[in-house]
């Protein structure tokens, strides 16, 4: 691997990240990856237990596994891995989406996870379709828990899901919980009054590299493993050439960089958010 910026954010160093989908890991083979510009090896010791060197040092880092992948922290945690309260739900497949590298940096990954804005146009038949192309105002807040969450969002789509059998309006809530995870919770086509969740914990690797970790809590009614896969494997293929051709790589924080538009609120909410936390890995900070 080539050499990369390290990062020198307290609230990333100090957090946990993804590393690893667990399925991709093998006793025969030590796995190499980067986090936060860190080259890192992953040794499974026997049938459970994994121990991550850092490269340059060879210290061990901390590691632990959860909702089927292995997580690090290069610091000191301060605080726990995010909760997925779905994943207790016994009527639910609990599934790893695949681990997608994308050339961009992963706050731009994170931010066009928030985007409704391009699904008739990228995920044209599927997420959207002309002439349904209109955003309409959602809300979004800062809640008592430091997340971002944006509510009543809506859209029209044609393939909402892999049971979906008809086009419908769908219900979004989209809430950013970390610099670099993210939820979306949708309406189910089948049990219309739950929804299901996907929750993109993005692999800082460098300041223009990432990894997308999706994990997958849908309903069991009417869907199979396979195709919830292959449903997310391909809507994620449909975004990765419009992410890798973003210029700059790395997201603007100054307001003045991108100009907004309505649609973009929780986009907006979610650069001074960053700004607030003096989260520049991945970012061009804003100007002084």
């Amino acid at each position: 691997m080539s050499i990369a910026a390290l990062c020198s954010d307290r609230v990333l160093l100090n957090d946990w990240h993804v590393i690893a989908d667990l399925t991709n890991l093998s006793a025969h083979e030590p796995f190499q990856t980067r986090l936060l510009g860190v080259d890192l090896t992953v040794y499974c010791r026997g049938r459970y237990n994994k121990e991550v060197l850092r490269n340059d040092t060879g210290a061990l880092v901390n590691a632990t596994k959860r909702y089927g992948f292995l997580w690090a922290c290069l610091g000191k945690p301060e605080r726990d891995i995010v909760f997925v309260p779905e994943a207790e739900e016994e009527d639910r497949y609990l599934l790893t989406g695949g681990s997608i590298a994308v050339k961009v940096s992963g706050l731009r990954t994170v931010e066009n996870f928030l985007d409704m804005g391009h699904f008739p146009f990228v995920h044209t038949g599927w997420l959207g379709e002309e002439p349904h192309t209109e955003v309409a105002p959602y809300k979004v807040e800062l809640t008592a828990a430091d997340e971002l969450v944006a509510t009543e969002c809506k859209f029209y789509q044609p393939v909402a899901s892999p049971t979906a059998k008809e086009g419908f309006v769908v219900d979004y809530i989209y809430k950013v919980i970390r610099p670099y995870t993210v939820a979306l919770y949708k309406s189910n086509p089948v049990q219309k009054e739950r929804l299901d969740v996907i929750t993109l914990f993005v692999q800082p690797v460098d300041e223009e590299n990432c990894v997308a970790h999706p994990f997958l809590c849908y309903l069991k009614d009417g869907s199979d493993e396979a195709g919830i896969r292959n449903f997310m494997q391909l809507i994620f293929a449909q975004d990765k050439p419009i992410l890798e051709n973003q210029l700059p790589k790395r997201l603007p924080l100054d307001p003045r960089a991108e100009t907004p538009i309505r649609a973009d609120a929780v986009a907006v909410l979610y650069r001074r958010w960053l700004r607030d936390k003096s989260v520049t890995y991945g970012a061009i900070p804003a100007r002084m």
